[in-house]
């Protein structure tokens, strides 16, 4: 039986099997997943309809079962068509959950071309499609290590 919240059998499958530097990414309902997957990861969809399931739902479920070491979100081009004026809504709330876990992680924007490689890369184990409609919800975990 288990203790945390986090309880999809595929999910906590593949987290079982990633390890330190494994980068896990909670991708919003617009990210392309299928075609941006390292040569290692898995896609898994929670995508049911249109804002179920969300980013923030998923990462309160994965904090209670891994230690992250980093969370970067996509950066946003200044003239891409869907660029806001400062920070998305979102990258408050995730930081406020992450403050809420204890962790004093902060979030660290990859430029929106890189992340596409950052998530191409063999250290991806695990995409989590949700249907989260808000945009730039996308986050890159990199999972850290058990403390004795």
């Amino acid at each position: 039986m288990l203790k945390h919240t986090l309880i999809h059998p595929e999910i906590t499958a593949i987290l079982a099997r990633a390890g330190h530097h494994s980068k896990v990414l909670i991708a919003d309902g617009n990210y392309p997943a299928s075609n941006t997957l390292g040569p290692n990861a898995q896609l898994v969809s929670l995508n049911l309809a249109p804002g179920i399931v969300t980013c923030t739902q998923v990462l309160e479920a994965l904090l209670t079962a891994l230690p992250i070491e980093a969370a970067n979100t996509m950066g946003i081009p200044a003239d891409d068509p869907y660029a806001l004026k400062g920070d998305p809504p979102i990258w408050a709330e995730y930081r406020s959950i992450l403050t809420g876990a204890g962790l004093s992680l902060p979030l660290q924007p990859i430029p929106k071309w890189d992340f596409y490689d950052a998530v191409a890369s063999r250290d991806h184990v695990l995409t989590i499609q949700t249907a989260d409609q808000r945009l730039w919800a996308n986050l890159l975990l990199t999972i850290g290590v058990r403390q004795p």
